[in-house]
């Protein structure tokens, strides 16, 4: 997360989101081999944390975060083809990074038991 972190206080507010939203999937893919699974295809981190039957307010940053997979990155993947450096900002960035932290503590919470 210190990327994230990084990413923020430099003004790269799109890389930031990206950053924090692969910070979440990472966290989650290591949450399944934990609990055995041999493979997790899947880049959403809604459908890791479905299937890892993961709900409430983190099933709600899942959808949240999977947004940032592609727009984050690709002008394609925005309204109009707007440019993400110029579509992201500091209070979009920060919540990303809240969101993916939850994520972490959660995950690291159930594997340090």
């Amino acid at each position: 997360m210190r990327a994230v972190t990084d990413l923020i206080k430099n003004g790269h507010f799109a890389q930031a989101c990206f950053n924090a939203q692969q910070a979440a999937e990472k966290a989650l893919k290591a949450l399944a081999f934990f609990r055995g699974s041999e493979l997790v295809k899947s880049h959403s981190i809604t459908t890791i944390a479905k299937d890892l039957g993961i709900n409430g307010l983190l099933a709600t940053y899942a959808v949240k975060l999977d947004l940032f997979y592609l727009a984050a990155r690709y002008p394609d993947a925005l309204p109009e083809h707007a440019v993400p450096s110029e579509s992201f900002d500091l209070n979009i960035s920060d919540e990303a990074f809240k969101m993916a932290q939850a994520f972490l503590n959660e995950v690291k919470k159930e594997i340090m038991k």
